[in-house]
């Protein structure tokens, strides 16, 4: 109940706003353009000045985790959401996921604003909370098998284990961070964070893993984008 009320937070959220250029009344064009530049700069984190202690500025590592700044960037988290996010629900309890879901996001962003306070580049989307999910799935269900499509063998279905496919994809979005610093583009700092985050609290709070059978069913996870493309 919980993921399902995320994904259609963010997808109405998007929608309704001028990112998604659905609605008419933000204008074509470079009146467009401005919306889009406003809409972020008032809903997303600008570390530089997070710092301020502005009021409105505060609330922006929460709100943050709503707004995304294209179909790609939407898509892409939703789907791991979805993917990933139900069998954790279902282990933490709704109230316990939602709680964890927002408290990883937020101190993603947070983490990477710290690193980059000077930055005026804009932060925006679910992915460090998603990334939160990520990580603490490795710790709750290892043994789950996700089913991919892998473009560079011409989408053939490959299945793996949760934790050989999350453990790559963190190798990947570490190895990123750690030359991306604060260019635009993705905060590949925020996936770490949250990714760390997510698997030392349920390492915490679960000390035993689930084992789950490999027939179809809630067990048997399938992703179209093979080891997770980059949440932003």
């Amino acid at each position: 109940m919980v993921t399902y009320a995320l994904i259609a937070v963010c997808c109405l959220t998007f929608l309704l706003g001028p990112a998604s250029g659905f609605s008419t009344s933000h204008g074509t064009g470079v009146e467009l353009l401005a919306a889009q530049t406003a809409y972020f700069e008032q809903w997303g984190v600008v570390p530089r000045e997070l710092w301020g202690g502005s009021p409105q500025e505060l609330i922006t590592p929460l709100t943050a985790l709503f707004v995304h700044g294209n179909w790609l960037h939407l898509l892409g988290n939703m789907l791991f959401l979805y993917v990933f996010g139900a069998m954790a629900e279902e282990r933490m309890g709704k109230l316990s996921f939602a709680l964890f879901y927002l408290a990883a996001g937020v101190l993603a962003l947070l983490a990477y604003a710290a690193a980059h306070a000077g930055s005026e580049q804009t932060l925006v989307g679910a992915s460090g909370a998603i990334s939160g999910v990520l990580g603490a799935f490795l710790r709750l269900f290892p043994r789950a098998r996700v089913t991919s499509l892998f473009p560079f063998l011409f989408f053939l279905p490959l299945r793996f284990p949760a934790w050989a496919v999350l453990l790559f994809w963190f190798a990947l979005q570490w190895l990123a961070a750690r030359t991306a610093g604060d260019r635009p583009g993705v905060a590949y700092l925020a996936h770490v964070v949250g990714f760390s985050l997510g698997f030392l609290y349920a390492w915490a709070r679960y000390r035993r893993a689930v084992r789950v059978k490999n027939a179809a069913g809630p067990s048997e996870l399938r992703s179209p984008g093979g080891p997770p493309p980059d949440p932003r």
